[in-house]
């Protein structure tokens, strides 16, 4: 009976001891698993890929440690049992696209949704501010925080301030403020310099209605006429050219570019006089040639964001016009303004290619390798040896169909698979 007693007792210390080691093991440190985790490169075959700057065919991407590491043909790629190895066939494998303005965390758009999507890389613009994080298997977020603007004026008269925008009345106030955004971890600053009132704007809506239906009259009846069509309504307060100017020598100080929501020929006039680096928006009022023409002269980049402002009546003579001074357009589509997919939009590329009369290459280019170097950020959107291993690809060939990248079939960030349909 005494050995029984002692078996169980030495039966339930042993019972013990390995529920002890089970729990021990299950609530490591995740820096220990993740140091432990070694990833297998992963190499990619395709009959066609964009590397951000050209379309090349029947070549391979190898994938390693989170950055591509070799494109080329697909012969002399050593295919040992530690890579993977994945054929895509008749596919077109290409840099994840960039999107440079959206608003996702203002509208709660789901971050895994967007990447599976095929855009890897987002500015968040006009919300809650964080320093960038992502591109290591979730989406790469970069965000402006508060957008400023003068007291009173857009977007608050509209939105509020909340997380959205903060108004400044001083160049002191501006200074402050942008190196608060930075400090908060901004990438971008972002100003408002919108009067409202422009004909078809999704903003202008509490101008008079009357108005804009005159607005459209005379711009259909004379498409080259490049003036803004004054409202009956009061305009909303503007930022002082003094203040912009502030605003972009901070920011440039740290290194940041400066963008700024305008839509007619007053704000273009201030960001121009002021030094702004990009706008937001392909403007909604025709702007002035000569406006336009000083714009590229100081190297301005316009985010496109065409499907969502084409009921304007001036995007196309605008779209037009800065393709043919030679002003370079960056994609953006607005993600999270309604009616804009979750992910790349197809519709956004076809308008570039229509309105603003670009071919399809650099309409891709303007999507990837052109936006990464805007970004500053090395490599970004293309897949030349060191860049970051984000790409998408989808089956055949998207040129002919482009539509089909708003359905990639593989996706991978920062090297891991995000979605595989192959």
């Amino acid at each position: 009976m005494r050995q029984q007693t002692i078996a169980s007792l030495f039966f339930t210390f042993i019972v013990r001891i390995q529920y002890i080691l089970i729990l021990a093991l299950l609530f490591l440190p995740s820096s220990v698993a993740a140091q432990e985790k070694v990833a297998t490169p992963l190499l990619l075959h395709a009959a066609r890929v964009f590397d951000g700057h050209e379309i090349r065919t029947n070549v391979s991407v190898l994938i390693s440690d989170g950055q591509v590491t070799q494109i080329g043909p697909r012969a002399p790629f050593n295919t040992h049992s530690k890579i993977r190895t994945i054929d895509l066939g008749d596919a077109t494998i290409l840099p994840g696209f960039i999107e440079l303005h959206a608003h996702l965390s203002y509208q709660k758009v789901p971050a895994d949704t967007v990447l599976r999507h095929g855009i890897t890389t987002i500015r968040d613009l006009g919300g809650p501010i964080h320093k960038p994080y992502g591109g290591d298997g979730s989406l790469r977020v970069l965000t402006s925080g508060p957008i400023i603007t003068a007291p009173h004026g857009y977007p608050i008269i509209k939105l509020g301030a909340t997380n959205i925008a903060v108004a400044v009345s001083s160049e002191k106030e501006a200074r402050e403020t942008v190196r608060s955004l930075i400090d908060k971890g901004a990438a971008v600053i972002k100003v408002a310099l919108e009067p409202g009132g422009e004909a078809g704007a999704p903003w202008s809506s509490h101008h008079d209605h009357t108005h804009h239906d005159q607005s459209r009259h005379v711009q259909h009846a004379d498409t080259h006429h490049p003036l803004h069509q004054a409202s009956h309504a009061k305009p909303w307060p503007l930022l002082s050219e003094e203040i912009v100017t502030a605003i972009v020598d901070e920011a440039h100080q740290h290194n940041r570019k400066v963008t700024a929501h305008i839509a007619e020929a007053t704000g273009a006039q201030i960001a121009i006089n002021a030094g702004v680096d990009e706008w937001a928006h392909t403007p909604c009022d025709p702007i002035p040639e000569p406006l336009l023409k000083q714009a590229v002269s100081q190297n301005v980049k316009i985010i496109s964001t065409i499907d969502t402002l084409s009921k304007c009546s001036g995007i196309a003579h605008n779209a037009a016009s800065w393709t043919a001074l030679g002003g370079e357009f960056l994609y953006g589509a607005e993600i999270a303004h309604p009616d804009i997919p979750w992910g790349i939009d197809a519709q956004e590329l076809m308008y570039l290619m229509q309105m603003a009369k670009m071919e399809l290459i650099d309409v891709l280019r303007a999507a990837t390798s052109k936006a990464g170097q805007h970004l500053n950020i090395p490599l970004l959107g293309t897949l030349q040896p060191g860049a970051p291993a984000d790409l998408i690809a989808v089956r055949g060939n998207p040129m002919h169909t482009l539509k089909s990248l708003e359905y990639p079939d593989l996706v991978v960030s920062g090297g891991q698979i995000i979605l595989n349909h192959f």
